[in-house]
């Protein structure tokens, strides 16, 4: 299955988080998307790092906006695979991540929040 045009994704994504325009990166992915996070374990800990749907996934983010008020996210690189990308990029506090996000169609379907340790 093919996967969106990785600059073109990864760009659009990381200027969405810049902005801190949660709506704006939801619109990526489907209703009844699972993410996975260890900070979503640490900011909304009765989910055990697992955010289940859109709903779930829009109160995680803007929780961890409220805790993060300096969140930026500067892209490093971007890697296409078949249905999935990785973006790999740095945070505001200058750690290195990866999100791994897995396509059903042109929408996002599963994401997973990755950090060096």
């Amino acid at each position: 299955m093919p996967t969106p045009d990785p600059a073109a994704f990864a760009d659009a994504w990381t200027r969405a988080w810049n902005d801190h325009d949660v709506e704006a990166v939801l619109a990526h992915f489907h209703d009844d998307v699972v993410f996975t996070s260890p900070v979503a374990a640490r900011v909304v800990p009765e989910s055990a790092g697992v955010v289940r749907g859109k709903a779930a996934l829009r109160d995680y983010w803007l929780t961890a906006l409220r805790v993060l008020p300096d969140l930026h996210f500067e892209l490093v690189d971007v890697y296409r695979g078949e249905s999935v990308l990785v973006i790999n990029y740095r945070n505001e506090r200058g750690g290195l991540v990866d999100e791994v996000l897995l396509f059903d169609g042109d929408l996002v379907r599963e994401g997973h929040g990755t950090y060096r340790e």
